[in-house]
């Protein structure tokens, strides 16, 4: 299927490894124009060679924090001068860290309200003006099945993508007008190095090794195993692509049938 990607200029936050750089490489294989981000510059560079000679498509990367406003501030000055319009956001940021919400500095909570919510409420405040002028767009915030069903060790998670769900359900029903569809996607149990680093830390904590850790967790699942970044970027993608005209303000979550709620 044609997604209606080819040319198009997308932005992907936090897209270095894992989840990011796969919804990256899966907009560079439509044929779109990317900006990748990350902290790092080695991995960052390396990713978006990587992706480049896999795809034949333009992958910039732009080193950001995404938790600092000034390194989104210069991020968009540099997306208004090599793009000029902006037709895809991908709003993605690192989980906040795993805290004892008895133990918790405030620090900590602050921390995360600039990583995760903060971070998607400035870009998408950037981005929405180029797409009006653009006379189109698509913003996808890649979110957490959390937001669906709190996930007991993941405190801080589970309330700031919730805020941010209901900044792009709000959104969307103003900006629709605009022709511009804000969806957000919740992953699941995807094998990324963060859910690597969860798996190790319940496997210490209950004391088991990680293996059996794993298959425990893994038969909770329906379809009976963890997903992967490359099938989560297949989905996701979808609803931030120009075939997708005319869902807006929705939520998917690719979890394998993982989450009961409705």
């Amino acid at each position: 299927m044609d997604l209606k990607l080819k040319n198009k200029k997308v932005l992907v936050l936090a897209s270095s490894k894992g989840i990011g750089r796969e919804i990256a490489n899966k907009y560079a294989e439509e044929g779109a124009s990317v900006i990748i981000t990350g902290r790092t510059k080695e991995i960052l560079k390396k990713t978006a060679d990587e992706i480049s000679t896999q795809t034949g498509s333009e992958v910039i990367p732009f080193v950001t924090d995404v938790s600092k406003k000034e390194d989104i501030n210069r991020l968009f000055t540099f997306v208004k001068e090599h793009f000029g319009v902006l037709d895809v956001l991908v709003s993605n940021a690192g989980g906040p860290p795993i805290i004892d919400f008895e133990t918790s500095d405030e620090a900590d909570w602050y921390d995360a309200f600039e990583l995760t919510l903060m971070s998607s409420v400035r870009a998408i405040k950037e981005a929405i003006p180029l797409m009006k002028k653009n006379g189109q767009g698509r913003i996808l915030y890649v979110a957490s099945t959390s937001i669906k069903e709190p996930i007991s060790e993941l405190l801080l998670s589970n309330i700031f993508r919730s805020g941010v769900q209901a900044l792009c359900k709000s959104l969307a029903e103003d900006y629709a007008k605009d022709q511009i569809l804000i969806n957000i996607v919740g992953p699941g149990r995807i094998n990324t190095d963060r859910l690597k680093n969860i798996d190790k830390r319940n496997a210490e904590r209950h004391q088991v090794p990680l293996e059996d850790w794993q298959n425990r967790v893994q038969e909770t699942i329906p379809i009976g195993r963890y997903g992967t970044p490359e099938e989560f970027a297949e989905a996701a993608v979808f609803l931030g692509s120009y075939r997708n005209t005319y869902i807006t303000g929705q939520t998917l979550l690719i979890d394998g049938g993982a989450v009961k709620a409705y």
